[in-house]
């Protein structure tokens, strides 16, 4: 629910946001029919066998219990909607995020740490409004 798509040329051009940023890039995507991507995987089946790394699951499995808010239990479902208004407004504190979203105290506070965390404001200095680091780009 952004702004940006009225920009777009059509033809595989579109907006992403890749997971965990608030910052939408502008990307394009080529055409590929069904048979030419069974074609694709036939080929490339027909490389050799296929090698497993079992460390990376175990890499993977490791990241995920310490990913932070990645969680889905502790993601805010509120946080995206947060992360457009602070970027709209340029500033970010806990009582604009608080009154903007019609939220209590302590989630506005848990929205900004998150906020926090991946880089989108920088850190708290005292009464003043945070600063925004991050911004939509549409380029």
């Amino acid at each position: 629910d952004t702004s940006g798509a009225e920009h777009l040329l059509g033809m595989g051009d579109m907006l992403y946001m890749p997971p965990g940023s608030s910052a939408i890039q502008r990307v394009h995507g080529s055409y590929i029919s069904e048979q030419e991507t069974a074609d694709l995987v036939s080929f490339l089946k027909k490389q050799g066998e296929a090698t497993y790394d079992e460390s990376v699951l175990e890499q993977v499995e490791d990241d995920g219990a310490s990913a932070g808010f990645q969680n889905a239990e502790e993601h805010d479902e509120r946080y995206d909607e947060a992360v457009a208004i602070v970027c709209e407004s340029g500033q970010a504190s806990i009582s604009m995020v608080q009154r903007r979203l019609r939220i209590g105290y302590n989630r506005a506070a848990r929205i900004i740490e998150m906020m926090e965390k991946e880089g989108v404001v920088g850190p708290a200095d005292g009464a003043k409004p945070r600063e925004v680091l991050a911004r939509h780009s549409y380029d």
